[in-house]
């Protein structure tokens, strides 16, 4: 290797300074979904990232999703997988489906790569950090219908996992919320389940790690990425068409977010490799920004 090539990436290094000071003892709340959880390697990149960021100082908190590995259990159980309003209609046959897919298959396999990688973790069922209440959902005619076994967070319980993050250990948290009142599991959005929490901790950031790049004035065009926005400039967007659909409630949680706490959320695509660590402590970042600053 040229002395060009390693002075490039002492450069490197001496970029991130400055966020590495900045963000140590910083509380990271990282949200994994989409199909960036179900290609195996792509999962061990940001695994081997989020040791990065554990070893530099940062308390990584990690939300998972897994509604394909979801649908392709409860398939193979002879169940069909509904959707209405976005959100998956879940029966009891199907809510003990959804937990034993988060708790027996996707959360130790993301502890278990977390330990490949010398990181310290440990998987916490959602049941024993988010508190929920059923809710109900808007089909096509409009009508308010329900869901089953679905509900919102409205509250946290944070002893298990602050114990994990005081010995600097990564909590890795299952969408599940242990329903108010009967303590039954039910079936939560992992992106709004993420955004509740990171409020409740005051984390320094929320980052939604999925499979697109971030916010794109045009979809089909990625080098129409926005890289920074305010609630502002998200509003007009929204009123505009250029946000839609799924996006929608993504942005409204982040906006949440921001007003209650959160410094900073970004949007990357998990599906580019260290797209984490370039997001973090590289000065253009790799994805989209949604921050309070004008």
């Amino acid at each position: 290797m040229s002395i060009e090539a390693y002075t490039a990436k002492a450069a490197t290094l001496i970029e991130a300074l400055p966020y590495l000071q900045a963000f140590r003892g910083q509380t990271f709340l990282i949200k994994m979904g989409g199909s960036a959880m179900e290609d195996p390697e792509l999962v061990k990149k940001v695994m081997r990232d989020i040791v990065f960021l554990e070893v530099v100082g940062v308390n990584p908190v990690i939300v998972h999703g897994g509604g394909k590995a979801i649908s392709a259990a409860m398939q193979e159980a002879g169940l069909e997988a509904k959707f209405i309003g976005g959100f998956r209609v879940t029966t009891p046959e199907a809510i003990e489906i959804v937990e034993k897919t988060l708790s027996d298959t996707l959360n130790p396999s993301l502890v278990e790569m977390l330990r490949e990688f010398g990181g310290k973790a440990v998987g916490v069922p959602g049941t024993d950090v988010f508190i929920g209440e059923r809710i109900k959902s808007t089909n096509d005619q409009g009508e308010r219908v329900d869901i089953g076994r679905v509900g919102q967070v409205v509250g946290s319980q944070k002893e298990k996992m602050q114990e994990a993050l005081n010995a600097n250990i990564v909590p890795v948290i299952s969408p599940l919320a242990s329903e108010l009142g009967t303590g039954k599991p039910l079936n939560v959005n992992a992106d709004l389940a993420a955004a509740a929490l990171a409020k409740d901790l005051r984390a320094a950031k929320l980052i939604y790690l999925s499979d697109v790049p971030g916010l794109m004035r045009d979809p089909a065009q990625p080098d129409t990425l926005i890289p920074s926005i305010n609630p502002a400039q998200a509003a007009s967007l929204m009123e505009d068409g250029t946000i839609s659909g799924g996006m929608i409630p993504k942005i409204n949680s982040a906006l949440d977010a921001l007003n209650n706490g959160v410094n900073k959320v970004h949007f990357i695509d998990g599906r580019q490799a260290h797209s984490l660590l370039l997001e973090i402590f590289t000065k253009s970042g790799i994805g989209t920004e949604v921050t309070n600053a004008n």
